[in-house]
């Protein structure tokens, strides 16, 4: 407070000077304009408060902005490019299932390897290999380079992630991490979203967009090298108990690898598909652009509803209009511009607010100091439906057609439906003052284990290895939803 004390104190004390009054008026006066002097000196140092609030985070920030941006070009090319060059639709579909791989290695594997050469080395090993990635990809055109590179991209852009994250993590009081990690959410989604349109100001055949992914991913390692902030704490580890998360919750389990099957599938093939049934460039952009912000947008009415009720009941409500989207794809089958981004926002409102709908309603049941074990073991699950997704859709579309994509959405999100329908007739609801909050979660290729810690107020303390199943089935109350 003493900072404060002396901004008030420099004022000019000719402000404070009244005209004379009697001593029975000044007694009596009101100190009015004292009162507004003060008034204006607390909004100030807010301010200014906010602003060094951010300052320590700003590089940090825009180092991510940088990964964010590059990396929306390079999961857009991709697909967009390989199109082109005549790749088959399973050849495209595993270059989502190698991302995937590799980021799940990158998020089990970063932890012990920035432990062992630290933070900032790991983190410019990870942008160095991850601009090679996509620049190699530009000179050798095969599937199988592609494939490979792009495990060794999403690998390294979990490790970059990781390493930004525990520093933001860092820097930042657990009382501010609510607002840091909402404007850090934010930062990703424009970036990643500018990323994918940045399709629409050159020609995918040439060497364009891979350079300028390249630089950006090489920008991003400057505010960290440059940054004078304290070197961070070590990485979250969490180790993949399903059967401990299967008994905290198994409508989560269940969910959200089916959730990651047809989030991962949508999100490699999305292109794909709108190149295949005739759009042009620019609405391919925006056709894997809305569906994005479309979730982002959803998650904020279904987060508030999922608070009020049975989580389980809107995560039912939510998979039943992903269906819906799913079917008018399959039997409307458009081809226009308009009606295929309409349904895409549907689409996307919807599978990419289930997630944290998921997250919400597992640490419902979660033992006190397990919530983070508990999500990053979710987020490790939704990884592995990540690798299956894609294939599953690419063969589906090389196999049957386009429209298959769309019958692989529409599996993943019935089993859901059937599955929590069962659930909830099995089980009550957990009441409402023992809920967890709700926390907006941008899922995929901007989420990691850090993510999940830096989204928590609770420190991070590794519980023991049975710490989620401290309590025998018999002994522990009979919750499970």
């Amino acid at each position: 407070m003493r900072p404060h004390i002396g901004i008030c104190l420099s004022i000019d004390p000719n402000t404070l000077k009244t005209s004379p009054l009697s001593s029975q008026e000044q007694r009596n006066q009101p100190t009015t304009q004292g009162s507004e002097i003060l008034q204006r000196c607390v909004r100030s140092s807010n301010r200014s408060g906010a602003i060094r609030q951010f300052l320590p985070i700003s590089a940090l920030l825009l180092g991510s902005a940088f990964l964010l941006f590059a990396g929306g070009i390079n999961g857009l090319i991709l697909p967009v490019r390989g199109n082109i060059e005549g790749f088959s639709s399973i050849s495209l579909g595993l270059l989502g299932t190698g991302w995937a791989l590799g980021y799940v290695a990158g998020c089990l594997l970063t932890p012990g390897l920035v432990a062992r050469v630290g933070h900032i080395r790991a983190f410019g090993a990870f942008c160095a290999f991850a601009a090679v990635t996509i620049l190699a990809s530009a000179i050798v055109i095969e599937p199988w380079a592609w494939i490979t590179l792009r495990g060794v991209c999403g690998f390294c852009f979990a490790g970059t992630a990781m390493v930004v994250e525990s520093w933001l993590s860092e820097q930042t009081k657990p009382n501010q991490r609510g607002r840091v990690f909402g404007v850090y959410t934010m930062v990703n989604l424009g970036a990643n979203t500018a990323g994918y349109m940045m399709l629409v100001l050159g020609d995918p055949a040439g060497f364009f967009f891979f350079a300028l992914a390249a630089i950006f991913y090489c920008l991003a390692l400057v505010p960290t090298a440059l940054s004078s902030t304290t070197t961070p704490a070590p990485l979250v580890s969490v180790k993949l108990n399903l059967r401990d998360l299967w008994r905290n919750s198994p409508v989560a389990v269940f969910a959200v690898f089916w959730v990651g099957v047809s989030n991962a599938a949508f999100g490699t093939l999305a292109a794909v598909y709108a190149q295949k049934v005739g759009l042009v460039l620019s609405a391919v952009a925006f056709f894997t652009a809305i569906p994005i912000l479309a979730g982002a947008i959803m998650q904020i009415p279904v987060g508030m509803l999922s608070d009020k009720m049975d989580r389980r009941r809107v995560l039912l409500g939510v998979a039943s209009l992903a269906l819906i989207a799913d079917f008018a794809f399959i039997v409307i089958a458009p081809e226009g511009r308009t009606l295929n981004l309409i349904l895409a926002a549907l689409l996307g409102g919807s599978i990419y607010a289930m997630y944290p709908i998921i997250v919400a309603h597992a640490n419902d049941h979660a033992a006190p100091g397990t919530a983070i074990q508990i999500s990053g073991g979710l987020l490790l699950t939704y990884g592995i439906g990540s690798i299956v997704g894609p294939t599953v859709a690419g063969w589906a579309m090389e196999t049957v057609g386009n429209r298959a994509l769309f019958l692989t959405t529409a599996l993943s999100h019935g089993v859901v439906i059937l599955y929590t329908l069962w659930r909830i007739s099995r089980k009550a609801a957990v009441p409402e003052r023992e809920k967890s909050s709700f926390q907006p979660i941008n899922v995929g290729r901007t989420s990691s284990l850090q993510t999940v810690e830096f989204s928590q107020n609770e420190p991070v303390e590794p519980p023991a290895s049975d710490s989620l199943a401290a309590q025998s089935p018999e002994e522990a109350p009979d919750r499970t939803p």
